[in-house]
């Protein structure tokens, strides 16, 4: 048996960002002792214990669960079962054609229609995806950035053609196109441009549909791709904060679009750091909107999030282990007082989820909230002094990264530097090196191990979805008037090459039976594409 250093074992007793934890934080200690001072109210600036003064003694959180697969059909269908099994919001998947704007049937869509997420092209695929779901009685989050203003138009041409008012329309589309740069890839257009969608979309919201969530500024990739807890707070409020600066040059008050910004964070194992994590994250975020934005609508200063259990932490090998991991982490979700919560499936490292698994994600959240007892109280850890020394380490160490962001001329600058890729690349780096070593134990992959895996059964993608798919695309070209969409196309380019707000360009198009690629088509005539500056 191998002898550990001095240094590995006093690894152990440092949470995953490297805070370091002392044995006990003796009450009577005096450097511990204000740890548990000045906390407030929930519900009261700046946030630290939730946002509301009751949280879930007035109604649980969302039970959102994450879908999307082959075809409309499908997916509606597994919406229809979560519903059936208590789910209480709805949250899209799409295809990675989708996501950076390719129609089923471009070259480029090869082998990726319905693979990872649902293939929609067009109006008549939306409509499929929702029939039967009434958009006045449910939430919907869509996880789309690079079409998300597109996707938004989808939606509320369905919610049209349903006879839905668009005051009553109430979700989320993700629209944070920083992280896509940062973290994960999937952006079309240069930042700049990429940029005015959001906005725009901030604008035409804010008055044509009052209670959409405009925006879901998400750490949850960054935390995906490598990034320590704290370089997770701090990135996404960088993120966020760009998106405030950016929405104020184009006109719009702060207080006008604020209060409907979201985020939505990951939470990973470590219990301790990650419900700290939430509480930093809300506090900071509280005082930068009323100190650097002068913020006045107490909405404006309230960080609601959605939290996503940690898609990187599952594992191929004992994936029935992963219903424990998965546990853990919606406790520290529910704990750290998230709005809206996705629990993964047990076999998401292998494949999509199988109705099985997505049930168990689900009944394990109906299980916190039914029988834990953990939803009884408003922030029921506050005055702990690990819970209270790790939330002001972690928002200390956050707000160093956001005035080294300042520094460099903010976030866009700091991307397009490479700086943000090159912080979560070090600490991937530094994790990876601390698996390899056993430093960090991973249960099943270097410790505990068994001789023979056994495989759950998996959900397979049928292949002929694809051709599928593509014929109902061509289908729609030949039926509908294709003078009318055309010159509703021309127009959405005349105007990309302007000012004016897109979205309603984007939502004629689309009414015009426009599809997906064709409008990010135009929009690639005029902007470009963007192609990433190479890191070391």
């Amino acid at each position: 048996m191998s002898t550990k250093t001095d240094a590995e074992r006093r690894a152990r007793f440092a949470t995953s960002s490297g805070i370091e934890l002392p044995n006990d934080f003796n009450p009577s200690n005096t450097e511990t002792v204000d740890y548990a001072k000045d906390l407030g109210a929930p519900g009261e600036y700046p946030y630290t214990r939730g946002v509301r003064s009751n949280m879930y003694r007035g109604r649980f959180w969302t039970m959102r669960q994450y879908a999307g697969f082959a075809t409309a059909e499908e997916s509606n269908a597994r919406y229809k079962y979560l519903l059936a099994q208590g789910t209480t919001g709805l949250s899209v998947a799409f295809d990675l054609p989708t996501q950076i704007g390719l129609d089923s049937d471009d070259p480029l869509a090869a082998g990726e229609v319905g693979k990872v997420g649902v293939a929609i092209d067009s109006l008549d695929d939306m409509q499929r995806l929702f029939d039967g779901i009434p958009l006045d009685t449910v939430s919907t989050s869509m996880t789309i950035n690079a079409t998300a203003s597109t996707l938004l138009c989808l939606y509320i041409a369905v919610a049209k053609k349903q006879g839905v008012t668009l005051e009553k329309l109430n979700g989320t589309i993700q629209n944070d196109i920083l992280k896509e740069y940062i973290a994960r890839g999937t952006y079309i257009y240069p930042p700049a441009p990429s940029l005015r969608l959001v906005t725009d979309t901030f604008a035409y919201c804010a008055g044509a549909v009052p209670k959409w969530n405009t925006i879901s500024i998400s750490g949850y990739h960054i935390r995906e791709a490598g990034s320590t807890a704290a370089q997770e707070v701090a990135f996404t409020l960088a993120d966020a904060v760009a998106y405030t600066d950016a929405a104020i040059s184009a006109g719009l008050q702060v207080d006008d679009f604020a209060p409907r910004l979201s985020f939505f964070f990951n939470a990973h194992s470590n219990l301790l750091e990650e419900i700290a994590k939430f509480r930093a994250a809300r506090r900071l975020w509280a005082r930068l909107m009323s100190e650097r934005f002068g913020a006045r609508d107490p909405r404006s200063l309230m960080l609601r999030f959605h939290t996503q259990t940690a898609g990187s932490t599952l594992t191929a090998q004992q994936p029935e282990v992963n219903i424990v991991r998965t546990t853990i982490q919606a406790l520290a979700a529910v704990l750290g007082g998230t709005q809206s919560l996705h629990t993964n499936g047990f076999d998401e490292a292998l494949a999509l989820p199988t109705e099985q698994a997505a049930r168990i994600a689900l009944r394990t959240q109906q299980v916190l909230a039914h029988e834990s007892g953990i939803a009884d109280t408003a922030d029921p850890l506050a005055g702990s002094y690990a819970i209270e020394y790790l939330t002001d380490e972690i928002e200390r160490r956050a707000a160093d990264y956001i005035d080294k962001i300042d520094h460099l001329g903010g976030m866009l600058r700091a991307i397009e530097s490479g700086y943000v890729q090159r912080e979560i690349q070090e600490a991937a780096y530094d994790y990876q090196r601390a698996v390899e070593t056993q430093e960090a134990v991973v249960v099943g992959v270097n410790r505990f191990q068994i001789e023979e895996e056994t495989t759950p059964p998996l959900l397979r993608i049928d292949p002929a979805i694809e051709h599928a798919q593509i014929e109902r695309l061509r289908a729609l070209r030949e039926r509908r008037d294709n003078h009318a969409t055309e010159s509703v196309l021309t127009q959405l380019e005349e105007a990309a090459r302007g000012t004016e707000n897109l979205l309603p360009r984007i939502l004629a198009a689309i009414e015009s039976h426009a599809t997906v690629g064709e409008i990010s088509h135009r929009l690639r005539r005029v902007w470009g594409e963007y192609r990433e500056a190479v890191t070391v």
